[in-house]
């Protein structure tokens, strides 16, 4: 039996007669107040006086006001702001206007869970996390669909937090789709080994190493794109419509006994060692720190890795074919963000990840 809740589970009255505030208009943002909006549900949007993100909120018809003003209106309040930034957005801002009763949400329970943010007694606690980037949220919205999401409670101070929390889930469209319920901790710690291990960390690592092999054995600078870059994502959509066996089922002979051969000599068992050491940094808040830390230097090593990056081999010969392939749509970050430009939810609207 599913665990997974969906429309007809949920609620939407829950929002009724209430206001919710969005506390930044990034990525996530903009999906989760236009989607809100459309739902029915009234919004208003918190950013700095000076965010290039307000005109952009505005054409979209949504209030626009600064953090303080918008969270002093709202019964809910959804911090979408990053990581490292919400602390003192919180602190300075959202804090200080505050008043029992109200749900205070977040899109992922890092500063929760590391205590970085502590809401006081009266204040409801939840989290809505949509499993993918708001571009995703807002499109499949529209569309009538809904990306999936995970959902939890930390403090339930009123007897409605659940009820309100899953009505926000239903209001961005994730319902649709499905949310599952968590914790703060699991949310945290899954999400973070997921994206340093799997999806982020362990995927960019190696396609970059296999494309350096082959350009380092001699071959086509072309050819190693193609074969580590380009077709990962026609194997990816195989197991994101049908799982792994679904893409064996539909590749060749050759490549599926390669799979079963080749695959655990990759991931072999000093690899597995390395994702638990990652997996007990998370939980043991190592890697918390560390970023927490990184973020009051002013992030030095952050950019200095980003600028590095950057200049792969990989990442110029790619560039050079996807201007070519006006069909998949190709895109590039903004002139100058590797070299500690503008930031993701200021300079790509509509971009980013979760």
């Amino acid at each position: 039996m599913t665990k997974l809740i969906y429309d007809a589970g949920i609620d939407a009255s829950a929002l009724e007669g209430q206001t919710v505030a969005v506390i930044g208009y990034g990525s996530q943002g903009e999906a989760h107040a236009r989607n809100l909006a459309d739902s029915g549900v009234r919004v208003v949007v918190g950013l700095r006086p000076d965010s290039s993100s307000a005109d952009r909120a505005r054409e979209a018809g949504l209030e626009v006001t600064d953090a303080g003003s918008a969270t002093a209106r709202a019964n809910v309040v959804m911090v979408l702001v990053p990581d490292t930034a919400a602390p003192s957005v919180y602190h300075d801002e959202i804090e200080p206007n505050l008043t029992d009763g109200t749900l205070l949400m977040f899109a992922h329970g890092f500063n929760i869970h590391f205590g970085e943010i502590d809401p006081p007694g009266g204040i409801d606690v939840g989290m809505v996390a949509p499993k993918g980037p708001g571009h995703l949220v807002r499109r499949l919205y529209e569309g009538g669909g809904g990306v999936p999401a995970l959902f939890a409670v930390h403090r339930d101070a009123t007897g409605t937090a659940r009820a309100r929390t899953l009505a926000y889930a239903h209001g961005i469209g994730a319902s649709r789709a499905g949310v599952l319920e968590t914790t703060f901790a699991e949310e945290t710690e899954t999400d973070l080994f997921g994206e340093q291990a799997v999806l982020c960390g362990g995927v960019t690592s190696l396609v970059n190493a296999g494309f350096e092999t082959l350009v380092d054995a001699g071959y086509q600078p072309e050819l190693a794109y193609f074969e580590t870059m380009h077709e990962l994502k026609l194997i990816v959509d195989l197991m994101y419509q049908g799982g792994l066996q679904y893409m064996r089922y539909s590749i060749s002979d050759t490549a599926e006994y390669g799979d079963y051969v080749s695959g655990p000599r990759i991931i072999d068992e000093r690899i597995r060692a390395e994702m638990k050491q990652i997996l007990a940094e998370i939980q043991d808040g190592t890697f918390a720190k560390r970023w927490i830390e990184e973020g009051r230097k002013g992030a030095p090593e952050f950019r200095r890795l980003r600028a590095e990056n950057a200049n792969a081999r990989i990442e110029s010969v790619g560039a050079e074919l996807r201007s070519h392939m006006d069909f998949i749509g190709p895109k590039q970050a903004p002139e100058g963000w590797a070299d500690g430009g503008r930031e993701k939810a200021e300079s790509i609207p509509g971009e980013g990840v979760v």
